[in-house]
């Protein structure tokens, strides 16, 4: 039989330290993971519980999303449904009879939409000749078939339904068979993997030609196993591209290899790497003797091997030098110190002009686990504090002003040195209170988004993928799954069919131009 639940000892406030007011909110949390535990245990008895479901606030005045001004959704103008599109076959249908002296008015059209599957299996007959001298000449097949067996069409089909609509190759291979098409399982495999070196060229111009134009970009990174091991993807990118690498590591000193891809010197020892280098506390014996140094390394063996030429061997001194090298040669291949990059506040993402995302700043807030009224109000009192100059620097993107700017300043600092019953609180608003600078980069730069949200939207596909089809078990498989997921995700921010573009690429179309123009011409418009 269950003991009853002990009840805490009411505490006078002359006994209510802070380390008493943590230990409270220690005990709560505990609480709350017994209980989900206790629910657990009930699920897997079969027992269920009748779940709390708040009642919709949606439809409200006031409530987040609604529009006071219209109680209805506003319509658009009507579109015509299929003026667009594309007539294959026309056909003339007579009445059944038509009586004697009727007189013709014209058509009444009536559109019907359908598709065809199916094979379309050509048979080359290369005509043989011997000459005059003895020699064999044999008919050419066309360029664009050869080297392979199947035609351009079916591979477009292969990769837009592997890497676009998730089907996976083994579901894939019984469709294709299906179909009519004589494949093997190897075959589609290298279909898949393989002889797609032009793919990955137009992906890698898209990080350089992306960084080029843009003042900032968003990024984040998710797991992804590769060949039974725990592995990371990297999403680079903005409105203009999306790119995507796969590596074994999830540093600082990756990451700044995802962002020399493509670049000739990797590692270089300038200013920029120097400063780096003070900031992030470096030796000062060691910096001293960089500080007269000029270094460009193409290579990660070369550079290990000149960080042993120089005595550098502490793990944490070699790491610094790494990084700083790695900067100095982004710096030095173009990218501005002032360039911004917008991230969730991880600390591999954390170089040249840092912005992070209030999104996942509020977090901070939203886990804290009140212990009793008074902590749930000033929970929400800091909440809507938060929000509310949130929604103030919205309207400072708009027009900014510097009053302004001051004002929104003061009243971050204010929040952040909020003192309140709630000593876990207080510590969550001081730790933002630190970030202070990256929260408030929008008001230097009112182009700046305020959140990541497009990093996580871009990186939601690769992860549905990942859910699908696993891990990836060749280098050439995961190079392919990082190349189709750029250029496609590239492709939707330019409203581009990614279908068409493939078509485009497999059989020489004219239409799209390379992506690295798009991008181009778009940050030249916007």
């Amino acid at each position: 039989m269950n003991s009853p639940k002990p009840e805490l000892p009411e505490i006078n406030k002359e006994d209510r330290t802070p380390l008493v007011d943590v230990l409270l909110e220690m005990l709560a949390w505990q609480q709350k993971q017994i209980d989900e535990l206790a629910q657990e245990i009930l699920k897997l008895k079969g027992e269920t519980t009748k779940p709390k479901i708040k009642p919709s606030t949606m439809d409200k005045e006031g409530a987040p999303g609604s529009d006071d001004s219209s109680s209805k959704r506003k319509k658009g103008p009507r579109r015509s449904k299929k003026g667009n599109l594309k007539i294959d076959e026309t056909q003339i249908i007579q009445p059944n009879e038509i009586p004697e002296g009727s007189r013709f008015k014209g058509y009444q059209d009536r559109v019907i939409q359908d598709i065809t599957f199916q094979t379309h299996n050509i048979r080359y007959r290369l005509a043989e000749y011997i000459t005059p001298e003895g020699l064999t000449i044999l008919g050419q097949l066309p360029e664009d078939i050869q080297g392979g067996s199947f035609g351009k069409s079916l591979i477009a089909f292969i990769l837009y339904q592997y890497h676009h609509q998730h089907v996976t190759q083994p579901l894939l291979l019984e469709q294709i068979r299906d179909l009519g098409v004589d494949i093997s399982s190897g075959k589609l495999s290298y279909i898949l993997t393989e002889d797609l070196d032009d793919f990955h060229a137009e992906k890698d111009e898209l990080l350089k030609t992306g960084l080029s134009v843009s003042k900032y970009i968003h990024t984040d990174d998710t797991g992804a196993r590769h060949k039974g091991q725990n592995g990371y993807c990297t999403h680079i990118g903005n409105d203009f591209f999306a790119w995507f690498s796969s590596t074994e590591s999830k540093s600082r000193i990756n990451f700044l290899n995802c962002l020399s891809q493509g670049k000739t010197t990797l590692y270089t020892l300038n200013t920029g790497a120097i400063e780096y280098m003070a900031q992030n506390k470096l030796s000062v014996v060691i910096l001293a003797t960089l500080e007269n140094i000029s270094v460009c390394i193409n290579t990660a063996p070369d550079w290990c091997e000149w960080l042993d030429q120089q005595g550098i061997v502490k793990p944490r001194h070699r790491k610094i030098v790494t990084e700083g090298a790695l900067m100095g040669g982004l710096l030095d291949q173009g990218i501005s110190s002032d360039f911004s990059i917008i991230s969730d506040d991880a600390g591999q993402f954390n170089v040249f002009d840092h912005a992070l995302c209030w999104i996942h700043a509020e977090r901070v807030i939203n886990r804290l686990i009140p212990l009793n009224d008074s902590h749930t109000k000033a929970v929400d009192d800091a909440r809507d504090q938060f929000w509310s100059i949130y929604h103030d620097l919205k309207a400072y993107k708009l027009n900014p002003v510097t009053e302004q700017a001051s004002s929104i300043r003061q009243r971050f600092q204010i929040l952040c040195s909020t003192k309140t019953c709630y000593e876990t609180l207080n510590q969550a608003l001081g730790r933002m209170g630190k970030n202070q600078h990256e929260l408030l980069r929008v008001l230097d730069k009112p182009y700046l988004p305020l959140h990541n949200n497009l990093s996580e939207r871009d990186i939601r596909d690769y992860v549905k993928k990942r859910k699908i089809s696993g891990s990836t078990r060749s280098d050439a498989g995961r190079k392919a799954r990082d190349t189709f997921a750029s250029l496609k995700k590239t492709c939707r921010k330019h409203g581009m069919s990614f279908w068409g573009y493939l078509k485009s690429r497999l059989l020489k179309l004219e239409g799209i131009p390379p992506l690295s123009e798009v991008i181009r011409a778009a940050a030249a418009s916007g």
